[in-house]
């Protein structure tokens, strides 16, 4: 087998490997981008640990087939770019969709979430959603407030008992 072939095999099993480790995956069409704006996008999805990778679109069908997810194919045509995320759900959707609000050339063209292919519709509502910490933010003052309210509680019997002693 030549080199140039191992390579393009090794180059496919790559991308299916990243699809199928990736939490979350959302492919752009990036034409009209200028190096600056791509430069800007790579380094928010980098600071999110998010990786950002262009890919020959016929090397990324091939990973798309290996990886059972043969509906990305369709969406496998033009200038294609990659975010694939391992850690955080979120984040690839979030910084792509309000990337693209401000800048009209991006276009989510589809994405995967845990193995599964998902709508664009779905993409928005989960780049809608609060991050990992804000999440945790939350979830920490639901646990806190009836901790909260029963020491306030406490404290308002406590000044009602010292003004009826008084």
């Amino acid at each position: 087998m030549s080199k140039v072939m191992e390579k393009k095999q090794q180059l496919v099993q790559e991308i299916a490997d990243k699809l199928r480790e990736s939490q979350s995956t959302v492919l752009v069409d990036y034409r009209g981008l200028d190096v600056a704006e791509v430069t800007e996008l790579r380094k928010e999805l980098r600071e999110a640990g998010v990786e950002f990778k262009v890919y020959k679109n016929t090397m990324a069908r091939r990973a798309a087939d290996d990886a059972n997810l043969s509906e990305l194919n369709e969406s496998l045509v033009g200038p294609t770019a990659i975010a694939f995320s391992k850690d955080d759900v979120i984040a690839p959707a979030k910084i792509l969709s309000n990337f693209a609000k401000s800048h009209d050339a991006l276009e989510i063209k589809a994405g995967v979430l845990e193995g599964k292919m998902v709508s664009l519709d779905q993409i928005k509502e989960l780049a809608d959603l609060p991050n990992y910490e804000g999440m945790l933010s939350m979830l920490l003052s639901v646990l806190q407030a009836p901790i909260r309210n029963f020491a306030l509680a406490t404290k308002a019997v406590a000044e009602q008992k010292e003004e009826q002693g008084a």
